[in-house]
């Protein structure tokens, strides 16, 4: 009687699931990058604000006034609970800045309607502050903007809220 071999042995078992396990890898990567890249927000005037580009740009860029801002989260920021925002506003030589107004922005990349703003309260010269709850657990982009005047300087960072 002849013996049979395994069939965990034959070549084409095994390049089968070596194909199964590098498909599985690859999509577990492009899950991993979906999740730590650009959000993909679209402004809602996205075709005007693409026009002119690299004039709007070059204008934003001489008008920098090269401040030194800086938006502080909480060490852990909790859904539905209250979380307070510190930011600060320096200019080259560390005094502090005195804008027009500053606000908060939070952006939730995969849902807009969740998207909120408020204003932030003025703490001391260059120092504002905003108390907010975030509805949704996950990933948020978050933006703190300065108004000068005509002009507008953003400061961005990205934050993950935590079930308790």
């Amino acid at each position: 009687m002849a013996k049979t071999q395994s069939g965990w042995r034959s070549p084409w078992v095994i390049g089968f699931i070596m194909m199964g396990v590098v498909l599985v890898s690859a999509n577990a990567y492009l899950i991993y990058l979906a999740g730590e890249s650009a959000p993909g927000l679209v402004a809602d005037n996205y075709y005007e604000r693409g026009q002119d580009y690299e004039q709007n740009m070059l204008k934003r860029m001489a008008k920098d006034p090269g401040w030194d801002m800086e938006l502080k989260a909480p060490s852990s920021v909790v859904l539905n609970e209250n979380a307070k925002f510190i930011f600060t506003l320096e200019d080259k030589e560390g005094r502090f800045v005195d804008p027009d107004k500053v606000v908060f922005y939070a952006y939730r990349p995969s849902d807009v309607n969740a998207d909120f703003s408020a204003p932030m309260s003025k703490l001391s010269a260059g120092n504002y502050e905003v108390e907010v709850r975030f509805p949704l657990k996950g990933k948020w982009d978050l933006l703190a903007s300065v108004v000068k005047g005509e002009d507008e300087f953003n400061v961005s960072q990205k934050l993950n809220v935590k079930e308790k």
